[in-house]
C-alpha cells in the first residue's frame, strides 16, 4: 500500500479534533444543532489552517446517517466523504476550472437530486481564481440554490472575490494556529507514531510552519524521511538551511562589538550555505524582542526564543537604548526585501551599518593604563594665555629618521618616537598601534572629549584663534596625559595640526584647558578608519604587541 502523508493521515475526522478555529467550530455546531444553515459559506484564511478540512467536516455533519450534526465515521456517507468518493460532495479546484463554461456545467448539475446523502455539497477551493464572467454566472445560483444544496467557497485571498459573491455568503475567517496548538498536535502525532523527539526540534518545526498545521505536518514528514524516524534539531537546521539560536546570538554580539571581519566571514558562510535570510532576519527580530522584554522587565515569562541566561548574557552587549535601534533597522530591511531581486546584499549592508555605529573595542577603548591623578584644571580666559616667545623645538634627524626633542615641554614626548617629513610630524601605523596598546584608561579620553568644546573659548584670541578653530574640528581618538591623537574630518586641517611650527601653539591651548602640555597629532577620517581596521585585524589574530615589549624611548643621542 502506498505511503500516506502525515497531514492526510492525521486530518481531523470530527469537529472536536480540529486544532484551533474554536470560534468557527462553535458557530457551525450551533447552526447544525438549531437547523440554521446557510446556503453558501466563504472560508477565508492563510494556507494550511483547515479551510478544506472544515468544509469536509461540515459536509459530513450534513450527511451522516446518525443525523444532521453527527460525524460517526462509520456509516457509508462518512466513510465515502473521508475517502473523497462521495457522489454528493463535489470538490472543485477553481484554479483549473475557472472559466464560465465550467460554472455553467456546475449549474446544470445543481438541479439534480442527491444520490447517497441528504445534502449536495459543492466545495470550491481557491475560488478567487475564477474569472469575473464565471463569478457572474454563479451569482444567481449561489443566491437561490435548491434547498438541498450547500456551497462552500474556500480562498486564501478573499479580497479578490467579487463583492457581489461575498454578500451572498456567510464568511468565516480562519486564523493562523498558535504555536501551542501546533506544538501539542505535533507531539500527539509523534507519540502515536512512536518517534523519538526533543522539544527544540518541535519548536523549530512550529517556527517554520508559520501558523499552518498542514505545513507543520509536511515538514515533520520531510524531516523523518531524512533522519530515519528520529526528530532532531540539527537535522532540521541542515535540511532547511537554518542557523542555530547560538549562531544568531553570536551574530548580534559581533554587531554590538563592531567586529566587521567576523561579520563578513559569517555573511560569506550564510550565503554559501544557502541560509534562508528572510527567516534569519525574522528570528533575529524575535531574539531582539525577547531582549527588549528582558531589559524592561527582567522576566522570561513572555520570551519566545531566549532563556534567562541567554538574555542576561546578550543584554551585557546590547543595552536597552540600542535594542530598539537594532529592531528598527532589521524591520526596515525586511520591508526592502520585497523590492529587490536578491536580499543577501541588503542583509549584509544592514548588519555592517549597525556594526559601524559601534566602533571596534580596540579603537573605542584606546586610552592608557591607570595613571597618576591629573592636576586640577583651572578655568582660563583669553587674556590668561601667554604665548612664550621661544624658538621652535630643535629637531635632530638621525639616520633612522627618529625625532629627538630636548625640550619636551613644547615638543614631542619620548614615548611617541615619531618621524618628520619636511616641516610636518608623521607617525607610522605600527607606532600608533603600539601607542593604542599602551593607552587603556577610558577616563583620560572621556575627560578630553567632555571638555574639548571648551577650546571654542579661544577662537577669538589674536594669537591662537586660528589654531583653536582647527582643533575644534577634531575628536580625540587615542589619549594619555602626554599625547592626543585626533581624528579630523578635513584633510587640509590635518596638515595644519601636524606642522612642526604650530605644535607649540597647539600645546599652549591644551595647557590652558586641561592644565598640561600635550603633544597633538592628527589623522584624517580615512586614515583613522584604516588604522582602526589594522588594530582590529591584529587583535583578532592575537598579533598585537605586548606592552612590555614596546620601546618607549627614542633611539638616538
Amino acid at each position: 500500500m502506498a505511503y500516506k502523508a502525515l497531514y492526510r493521515t492525521y486530518r481531523p475526522l470530527t469537529f472536536d479534533e480540529v486544532a484551533g478555529q474554536e470560534h468557527i467550530v462553535k458557530t457551525l455546531k450551533n447552526a447544525l444543532e438549531r437547523n440554521k444553515l446557510a446556503h453558501a459559506y466563504l472560508f477565508a484564511g492563510p494556507r494550511g489552517t483547515g479551510k478544506t478540512t472544515m468544509a469536509r467536516l461540515l459536509a459530513k455533519a450534513l450527511n451522516c446517517d446518525e443525523g444532521v450534526g453527527h460525524q460517526c465515521n462509520h456509516c457509508k456517507n462518512c466513510l465515502a466523504i473521508n475517502e473523497g468518493t462521495h457522489p454528493d460532495v463535489i470538490e472543485i479546484d477553481a484554479a483549473s476550472n475557472s472559466g464560465v463554461d465550467n460554472v455553467r456545467d456546475l449549474i446544470d448539475k445543481v438541479k439534480y437530486g442527491t444520490i447517497l446523502g441528504r445534502y449536495k455539497v459543492y466545495i470550491i477551493d481557491e475560488v478567487h481564481m475564477m474569472t469575473p464572467s464565471a463569478f457572474n454566472a454563479l451569482l444567481k445560483t449561489l443566491e437561490e440554490p435548491p434547498a438541498n444544496v450547500v456551497f462552500i467557497l474556500a480562498t486564501t485571498e478573499p479580497n479578490k472575490v467579487l463583492p457581489t459573491i461575498l454578500s451572498r455568503c456567510q464568511r468565516y475567517d480562519f486564523t493562523k494556529l498558535s504555536e501551542e496548538e501546533i506544538s501539542n498536535r505535533l507531539i500527539e502525532v509523534l507519540q502515536k507514531e512512536k518517534i523519538e523527539y526533543n522539544r527544540e526540534a518541535v519548536d523549530l518545526i512550529v517556527s517554520l510552519a508559520d501558523g499552518g498545521m498542514r505545513d507543520a505536518l509536511s515538514i515533520l514528514d520531510q524531516v523523518l524521511a531524512y533522519s530515519s524516524n528520529t526528530l532532531k534539531a540539527e537535522d532540521i537546521v541542515n535540511i532547511f538551511s537554518l542557523e542555530t539560536k547560538e549562531e544568531k546570538i553570536s551574530l548580534l554580539k559581533d554587531i554590538a562589538n563592531g567586529d566587521v571581519a567576523s561579520l563578513l566571514e559569517r555573511m560569506d558562510h550564510y550565503f554559501k550555505k544557502g541560509t534562508d535570510i528572510k527567516r534569519l532576519t525574522d528570528d533575529i527580530l524575535v531574539i531582539l524582542k525577547d531582549l527588549l522584554i528582558y531589559n524592561n522587565t527582567g522576566s522570561t515569562a513572555l520570551m519566545q526564543a531566549l532563556n534567562y541566561q541567554d538574555a542576561m548574557d546578550l543584554s551585557s552587549y546590547i543595552r536597552d537604548n540600542k535594542t530598539m535601534e537594532y529592531i528598527d533597522s532589521f524591520m526596515e530591511v525586511t520591508k526592502d526585501y520585497k523590492s529587490v531581486s536578491s536580499i543577501n546584499p541588503l542583509f549584509e549592508i544592514c548588519v555592517l551599518k549597525l556594526a559601524s555605529k559601534k566602533k571596534p573595542k580596540a579603537a573605542e577603548t584606546i586610552v592608557m593604563e591607570k595613571e597618576e591623578e591629573e592636576p586640577k584644571v583651572e578655568e582660563r580666559v583669553f587674556k590668561e594665555i601667554v604665548i612664550e616667545e621661544k624658538p621652535k623645538p630643535e629637531v635632530k634627524i638621525e639616520r633612522n629618521d627618529a625625532i629627538e626633542q630636548p625640550d619636551l615641554e613644547h615638543g614631542q614626548p619620548k614615548i611617541l618616537k615619531g618621524t618628520r617629513e619636511g616641516d610636518s610630524f608623521t607617525i607610522s601605523t605600527d607606532r600608533l598601534i603600539e601607542l593604542a596598546v599602551l593607552c587603556k584608561n577610558k577616563e583620560t579620553k572621556s575627560n578630553l572629549i567632555a571638555k574639548w568644546t571648551d577650546i571654542s573659548k579661544f577662537v577669538g584670541h589674536p594669537e591662537v584663534g586660528k589654531i583653536a578653530t582647527i582643533l575644534l574640528d577634531g575628536r580625540p581618538l587615542i589619549a594619555n596625559k602626554d599625547i592626543v591623537v585626533l581624528e579630523m574630518k578635513s584633510k587640509s586641517l590635518v596638515s595644519k595640526v601636524n606642522l612642526v611650527e604650530n605644535q607649540a601653539y597647539v600645546q599652549d591651548i591644551l595647557n590652558a584647558i586641561f592644565g598640561r602640555h600635550m603633544f597633538v597629532f592628527a589623522l584624517s577620517r580615512e586614515e583613522s578608519v584604516a588604522f582602526q581596521q589594522q588594530y582590529t585585524n591584529r587583535q583578532q589574530l592575537d598579533k598585537l604587541p605586548k606592552p612590555g615589549s614596546i620601546q618607549a624611548e627614542f633611539e638616538g643621542e
